[in-house]
């Protein structure tokens, strides 16, 4: 008898979910970037639309007891108080699979890139916890990334998150484009936020090129968006990222830039109500980064490595983004505006960028070797200014005359054009070359 009247009572339950009326609230107030809902028991993180037709959806933030906050995911023109508001209570999902490389999305998952409807094997939740922090598996091994000066002095294994610090104009962008291509990991998937609309084509096309958006997924979300969408740009790379990694993969999460994704919650923040802490940003600012960050890394089955570009205000990397940053990232890389200016390219600064996990996932070699060029960059470093005067006399210090007499093979080592991938071991071998001339070995 239960087997009998199992499937009709499915289906008379559906039948009722159907004819359930819907409800529908009333917008009760349009301040600043955000709006108020009244007639909707909704709960954070939902999406209703608004309009007649839905021609705005939003995003629930906040709940009071007189209603809900939301924030739009699109322009509200035309949006007025005592437009209607509907919610149909379903989660947000995002699309997944291999049927994404090669497509440009944006940050509710629709393409952008004129190529036509995706083709996705399934779609997943856009929430998702964290792994474990005893589930997690220990970085041993070493992801290449195909630039030298990385893969060398500042090694990055699979699943580490690193971070990329730098103002404006420095080349971040164009060393991310460098890791999209010459990076062995099987997916790589790419976030710009925030970026200036003329530059996302820029980067696609001359950049990262067909071969390395071949094998990429992009999210794009430009300035001029609502800062909700660009939240949501940063999840949802995130989010297809750790779908890979479920099933195994090793992921190269790219994103451009994680400071206007801090600079996006802090609109939304603001707008509710936060008050307002160092240098503006409130304190969910801060707690979102962390949230973001740690849902990348090892799992049981698979890992995220992680490489975010960071805007640091002014050069100033102890602002406040950066330094929270880099208290949660597993190493940071600086980039030097001195040498992009010189044209030293990419302009890394060695001595400054450091990886936490370098000496685990490297052989005791390749560590040795490694510390030798460090030795020689930093004594030159130190004996810059006696150079720059002619003060310096040769025979004081043996690894300033190194420095000196082998500067073309150092700077020949570490930069490095943008269309040139050098695999990771034949970049060891250039290196454990260069530190026998330096006299290292």
């Amino acid at each position: 008898m239960t087997l009998t009247w199992q499937p009709h009572a499915a289906k008379l339950g559906s039948a009722l979910a159907a004819a359930r009326p819907q409800r529908v609230g009333v917008v009760s107030s349009i301040v600043g970037l955000g709006l108020e809902v009244r007639g909707l028991n909704s709960a954070i993180g939902d999406l209703i639309t608004i309009g007649e037709h839905g021609e705005v959806d939003a995003e629930v933030i906040a709940t009071t007891r007189e209603g809900i906050r939301c924030m739009p995911l699109g322009r509200m023109t035309g949006i007025r108080v005592g437009a209607p508001a509907r919610s149909d209570g379903a989660p947000d999902f995002v699309p997944t699979g291999t049927g994404l490389f090669g497509r440009v999305i944006d940050g509710l998952g629709r393409p952008i890139d004129g190529k036509g409807p995706l083709v996705v094997a399934s779609r997943v939740s856009l929430d998702h916890d964290s792994p474990s922090a005893m589930a997690r598996s220990r970085i041993v091994t070493p992801l290449q990334l195909g630039v030298r000066v990385l893969d060398t002095l500042t090694t990055v294994g699979k699943g580490q998150r690193m971070g990329l610090f730098a103002g404006s104009g420095v080349g971040k962008s164009s060393l991310l484009s460098m890791i999209a291509r010459g990076t062995d990991a099987e997916v790589s998937v790419i976030a710009l936020v925030g970026e200036r609309g003329r530059e996302v084509r820029e980067f696609l096309e001359d950049d990262l090129g067909p071969e390395g958006l071949a094998r990429s997924i992009v999210v794009v979300s430009t300035s001029d968006e609502p800062a909700m969408m660009r939240l949501r740009a940063a999840f949802v790379a995130t989010r297809i990222a750790e779908s890979f990694r479920d099933q195994g993969a090793d992921v190269m999460l790219m994103m451009d830039s994680l400071t206007r994704v801090a600079m996006a919650q802090r609109e939304i923040g603001l707008s509710v109500g936060e008050p307002p802490a160092t240098r503006g940003y409130p304190p969910s600012t801060f707690s979102l980064l962390a949230r973001l960050l740690e849902r990348a890394g090892t799992d049981e089955t698979g890992s995220i490595t992680g490489v975010y570009t960071v805007l640091v205000d002014g050069d100033d990397h102890n602002e406040p983004i950066a330094d929270a940053a880099r208290s949660i990232l597993d190493g940071h890389v600086v980039l030097d505006r001195k040498l992009a200016v010189l044209g030293h390219f990419p302009s890394v600064d060695a001595l400054a960028s450091i990886s936490r996990v370098a000496s685990r996932v490297n052989s005791p070699h390749q560590n040795e070797i490694a510390g030798v060029l460090r030795k020689v960059l930093a004594a030159r470093r130190n004996a810059q200014d006696l150079l720059d005067v002619g003060a310096y006399r040769t025979g004081t210090n043996p690894l300033v005359d190194a420095a000196v007499a082998h500067e073309g093979a150092i700077n020949a080592f570490l930069q490095q054009r943008m269309n040139d991938q050098t695999p990771a071991a034949f970049a060891w071998d250039q290196l454990a070359t260069l530190t026998r001339q330096l006299g290292g070995l």
